[in-house]
């Protein structure tokens, strides 16, 4: 600092003209405060503005950047001030300790050199002037910067190594979620707040009995329960707060590895990409739990174990809707029944949803696999009402034999959530009491005369009163919708819906249809190809067991109909039993068939059967040609246009106006027309009139 000012000191009177800024800074407030004597050396920089020729009022003094880091410019009020003034040709000396202190990234440190160089402004440090137009100056300044910086990158590696090989050892000190707590040994164990242990343990059950995080949060907000966090901000020992459940909060839970008892260290990891503006830092992004670099299990106690943690994980990431990931999803609204768990037969990706019809009533099926990748066609699309109702009749038989049991099971249930809902509110509504207790201790603490605390204290012991109270209330409603115990009337009308399954399927909304075929049935594949008119269905159960069925889909043509030669040959069979169309129909129905489009027969879509596969229909006389006179006495068409001397044409004719009387059985069957000989007699004179009369005319 005593240096003398040699002779050929690049300072020179159009320098000496402008201002000389020293710049002081700290890296942290803890430097502010312990190393002192690098602060107070920073600030006798003045003196040796003093000895290069600046009067003492021409000399100005930055220090807005002590406590602040050199990384960034970033929050850097005094350094950005500097160089607002250089750029203002106000500077003509910039004086700091070394180059460290103006900045630790290449990117300020050469900002602040190429501003001092077109502005012709001077840079010094604790040993010499350099001036930033000269080629050698510049040269070591930029030298001095890139040292600076990579001080600052040896500076943290040696931190970040130290911190890691601590983390290895499980002994690195590390932020606990607000289940746990560092004991006076410096051991972690559970938070010795009972609620919060409740609490948690209630969390973990719901969630392994929904198996979703957004139904877990849906009930804690209809049993009005709140979460138990612990805020990081500020400094530590940081208390639990109870915060109101949402599905952020369920999720960290349930993915904090330190709930299931495991030390870990490098969850998340920096990234430069997706950096926020204004943001020092740069972002962060999850660490794959594989990769994580330090992962001890069965560190300390938790509230679950590894096993089932790790099933939590796959659980919620099979929850989100990505069928191209193989991922199920959740159960949603939608009348599909095998929404997420249906399976192509042909490529064994899983398959998507459409709803089609006039108002999206008809779920279908659909593999878009090829069509999303390679631009090719759907694999296949099956109709899912048909398949839905089969897999739904074999769920059902497959519980049949079980349903008692699933009764009692089911009442075991409601029972031991009543218990556990009831445990919750205890706490609660203790802990609403210590808190009035509490408060009120503290008003009577306090000395009487002491009016302007007493009121204080007064106000915040009313507050607790009132939520001690209403915490009471909310209990007394819930007691009365939710009873601990159930009735004997309610317990029997339980074990009757368990044993009637059917009605209790119907009484179930979708979504609940959906999570019960999933605790049962693990996947079914659907493949219509192998056979026209049929899907083939593959279960895959729960269990591990497989079984196969078929079911008839329906069909825009009887080309495509399910054997169709049975049922041609069952029509052939009917019609040469005398069966006609009508009464066809009605054997077919009470075969069980149905037609393509999946309706009962009709006497109507029999004849155009028929008329399709070329089958005549039944003779009354059992001939080939229809003849005369039936033997009931009534005469067909041919037979009443011989009998009259009229044609066949006319016959139907008459028929069609009334002149004839006459019936068929059904549609497509012989008339059979009523004639009596007076009748004959006139109808045969009233044509021979016509005739000769035509005959005269013409």
């Amino acid at each position: 600092m005593n240096m003398l000012l040699n002779l050929e000191s690049p300072v020179t009177t159009a320098h000496r003209a402008k201002l000389a800024y020293i710049y002081v800074r700290q890296s942290t407030a803890g430097q502010v405060r312990q190393h002192q004597e690098s602060t107070e050396l920073q600030y006798r920089l003045v003196d040796r503005a003093a000895a290069f020729g600046w009067p003492k009022e021409r000399i100005e003094v930055i220090d807005d950047d002590l406590g602040k880091s050199g990384t960034s410019s970033d929050g850097r009020g005094g350094f950005q001030r500097l160089i607002a003034e250089i750029g203002l040709g106000k500077a003509g000396l910039v004086l700091s300790l070394d180059a460290s202190r103006l900045a630790r990234n290449n990117h300020d440190w050469h900002q602040l050199l190429e501003l001092c160089s077109l502005f012709g402004v001077l840079i010094a440090d604790g040993e010499r002037v350099y001036d930033p137009c000269a080629y050698h100056d510049r040269l070591l300044l930029g030298l001095s910067g890139i040292m600076s910086e990579a001080e600052l990158h040896q500076i943290k590696l040696r931190l970040h190594q130290g911190e890691r090989q601590k983390a290895a050892r499980g002994e690195l000190r590390v932020p606990l979620p607000a289940g746990l707590a560092y004991g006076r040994d410096g051991r972690i164990g559970f938070n010795p707040d009972e609620e919060v242990h409740a609490r948690l343990l209630h969390l973990f059950a719901k969630f392994r009995e929904l198996r979703s995080a957004k139904a877990v949060m849906r009930h804690f907000q209809e049993a009005n329960l709140l979460v138990p966090v612990r805020p990081l901000d500020g400094p530590s020992p940081h208390d639990v707060v109870w915060r109101p459940v949402s599905n952020a909060r369920i999720l960290q839970v349930l993915k904090n590895p330190a709930y299931a008892g495991a030390y870990v260290y490098g969850r998340r990891r920096r990234t430069p990409i997706g950096r926020r503006s204004g943001s020092r830092h740069g972002a962060t992004e999850a660490v794959a739990i594989q990769d994580w670099p330090v992962c001890l299990k069965d560190a300390f106690p938790g509230y679950i174990d590894w096993e089932e943690f790790m099933a939590n994980q796959r659980r919620l990431a099979d929850n989100l809707n990505h069928y191209d990931a193989n991922r199920h999803g959740v159960p949603r609204q939608g009348n599909a029944l095998l929404q997420g768990i249906a399976i192509c037969g042909r490529c064994g990706r899983r398959m998507g949803l459409h709803y089609s019809g006039q108002n999206g009533n008809y779920p279908v099926y659909l593999c878009r696999a090829d069509q999303h990748q390679h631009g090719g066609p759907r694999c296949q699309e099956v109709r899912a009402l048909g398949v839905d109702a089969a897999v739904e009749r074999l769920l059902l038989e497959a519980l049949t034999p079980d349903r008692l049991a699933l009764a009692i099971a089911a009442l075991g249930e409601l029972e031991n959530e009543a218990r556990a809902l009831e445990r919750q509110w205890s706490l609660k509504r203790e802990r609403a009491r210590y808190e009035a207790e509490r408060a009120r201790r503290q008003y009577d603490a306090v000395e009487p005369e002491n009016r302007l605390v007493a009121r204080s204290l007064e106000r915040v012991w009313e507050d607790k009163l009132r939520q001690a109270e209403q915490i009471d209330i909310e209990y007394e409603s819930w007691r009365r919708q939710q009873p601990i115990s159930l009735a004997a009337a309610d317990r029997a009308q339980i074990i009757s819906l368990g044993e009637d399954l059917p009605k209790l399927w119907d009484a179930a909304s979708v979504v609940e249809r959906k999570q019960i075929l999933r605790l049962v049935v693990k996947e079914v594949v659907l493949d219509q190809r192998p056979e026209s008119g049929q899907v083939w269905i593959r279960i895959i159960w729960q269990t591990g067991a497989v079984s196969e069925h078929k079911v008839r889909r329906n069909v825009s043509s009887y080309r495509n109909y399910a054997d169709v030669a049975a049922l041609e040959a069952r029509v052939r069979d009917l019609v040469v039993a005398r069966k006609i169309d009508r009464e066809i129909a009605r054997a077919l129905n009470a075969d069980g068939l149905l037609s393509a489009h999946g309706r009962p027969f009709s006497g109507g879509e029999v004849h155009l059967l028929r008329k399709r596969w070329n089958i005549p229909t039944v003779k009354i006389n059992r001939t080939e040609h229809n003849p005369r006179q039936w033997p009931d006495g009534t005469y067909s068409v041919q037979g009443a246009a011989e009998a009259l001397s009229i044609s066949t044409q006319t016959v139907f004719k008459w028929l069609q106006k009334g002149r004839l009387s006459g019936h068929q059985i059904t549609k497509g069957m012989p008339w059979q027309i009523n004639l009596s000989n007076p009748q004959i007699a006139e109808l045969r004179t009233q044509v021979r009139r016509t005739t000769l009369s035509k005959k005269e005319a013409s």
